[in-house]
């Protein structure tokens, strides 16, 4: 029990904001050395996700949105431990599956690692904001985080499960330290190696452009930094009202290509006072027509310049349970615990087209979906955009928000603009370098000169299909080879 607590709260402080893969190499070893007694993958599980995801009680208290002050801090704590429990019988089973196929066989433990790999992407592709192994090497190990780039979290996810096994097998067999030293050695040269390769390569400006295309463009990214509890509150709308004006008059004199604010900041079916002189993309909401009634939808609204409404937009698919959608809720009358209702997921595209170029969107949350950033590079964004909220969490969400947004610009080769609330709000480069940011908690603009890049990433070209391929390579050589 002390080893299984242990070990996952060494997991959990490895993954970001610290982001320090030998700790979690640590941490993976005790969790191979668990497989004897797979239960105990219940508290490892349990403990790693409930302590890196314990700003869920940042959402205490819940009165804003109409809880009532008594059920708030339970309610947040029923959210984390469903959140911490389904971690805990996720590793449970996966050290199950260990136990049967004997962890001690490297072929075992290839296989494993990679279909912990496979597990990962499929649970970014969920509902839930899922914070992985694959998210771990940032931000203080960008060579071993480039490994992105070739396949995707899920690939780094496994080779930091490979790494954990091999420091668990240099512990376990001490008669053999210098084999295994050697073969940890190695294998974790050859891993940085090949992510800071792929570093090298990853181009900041274009070599050429289409005659059509700029080589870059301007963008100014408005901070409100308005509380969400606040949010509808008469002199709210009013200060951003005025910091939206202001905004769009800064844009306009500088030069800026389009103005950018984060998501949910213009309400529902918002409508400017003047044609906006610059592009203008907000998060906000809007109604849908949909087959028997309105649907209400968060989205990024496009304002053309000209333009008093939006012109174009991109709807939120992943929605977040019970705060934006609940099963059944026109049946149980009820609108979840969002402050403007429950509202319907969009398609599943990120591609945000534009008149000039389109862009790759992630709203909230869905920065933990690389898959899907990457289908929008390969339909031809030429950057992306991270909007988000983000308030009240406090400051451990924004380090992990972050930290996702420098992993999907490694993934895409594609330069990052994130746009949050309260923060942050970042350039980050296609090396996972924040090259500029806005200070957090406070309200102000910042122009970005974002280069339009072109190139594609081995993940962009072939997606999780090379990591599926070495997860079914792996199943056949542990059941053809004894060793």
């Amino acid at each position: 029990m002390i080893l299984s607590a242990g070990t996952g709260l060494l997991a959990a402080l490895a993954l970001p904001p610290l982001g320090w893969p030998p700790l979690l190499w640590l941490a993976l070893a005790g969790l191979w050395s668990l497989a004897s007694r797979p239960w105990s993958g219940l508290v490892w599980g349990c403990t790693a996700v409930a302590i890196s995801h314990g700003w869920l009680l940042g959402l205490h208290p819940l009165d804003w949105i109409g809880v009532p002050l008594p059920l708030s801090l339970p309610l947040c704590l029923l959210l984390l431990a469903l959140i911490s429990g389904l971690g805990g019988v996720l590793v449970a089973g996966w050290l199950a599956a260990a136990r049967r196929l004997d962890p001690s066989r490297w072929t075992t433990a290839l296989l494993l690692a990679l279909l912990w790999g496979v597990g990962e992407t499929l649970l970014a592709r969920g509902p839930l904001f899922w914070l992985g192994l694959g998210a771990s090497a940032l931000p203080a190990d960008r060579p071993l985080a480039a490994l992105v780039a070739l396949g995707g979290s899920g690939l780094l996810a496994s080779v930091q499960l490979v790494l954990g096994w091999l420091l668990w097998r240099l512990l376990l067999q001490p008669t053999h330290r210098r084999h295994w030293a050697a073969v940890g050695l190695a294998a974790v040269a050859l891993s940085h190696g090949l992510g800071a390769l792929m570093l090298l390569r990853q181009p900041l400006w274009p070599a050429a452009a289409p005659v059509s295309e700029p080589v870059a463009e301007q963008v100014l990214v408005l901070q409100p930094a308005i509380p969400t509890r606040d949010k509808f509150d008469p002199p709210q709308r009013l200060s951003l009202q005025r910091q939206l004006a202001n905004a769009l008059e800064q844009g306009r004199r500088q030069g800026a290509d389009l103005l950018v604010l984060p998501e949910g900041a213009m309400g529902l079916e918002p409508r400017l006072p003047d044609g906006a002189p610059i592009e203008l993309i907000s998060g906000g909401f809007r109604w849908h027509e949909g087959p028997e009634l309105l649907e209400q939808r968060s989205a990024l609204l496009r304002f053309a310049p000209g333009q008093a409404v939006p012109t174009s937009w991109l709807d939120k698919h992943r929605l977040v349970p019970l705060g934006e959608w609940v099963p059944l809720a026109g049946l149980a009358r009820w609108s979840g615990l969002s402050a403007v209702g429950g509202v319907e997921p969009g398609a599943a595209s990120r591609l945000l087209s534009r008149p000039t170029v389109p862009l790759a969107a992630a709203i909230c949350y869905e920065l933990s979906d690389g898959g899907a950033l990457a289908a929008a590079v390969r339909d031809g964004a030429r950057w992306l955009l991270a909007s988000a909220n983000l308030d009240p969490y406090p400051a451990l969400l924004q380090r992990q928000f972050a930290a996702l947004a420098q992993l999907r610009a490694l993934e895409t080769g594609r330069w990052l603009v994130s746009a949050a609330n309260t923060g942050p709000s970042l350039l980050i480069n296609p090396r996972a370098q924040v090259t500029a940011a806005l200070p957090t908690g406070a309200a102000g603009t910042g122009l970005f000169t974002v280069p339009l890049l072109h190139q594609w990433t081995p993940y962009v070209r072939f997606g999780d299909g090379p990591l599926l391929l070495l997860t079914l390579g792996a199943a056949v050589l542990r059941w053809r080879w004894r060793g």
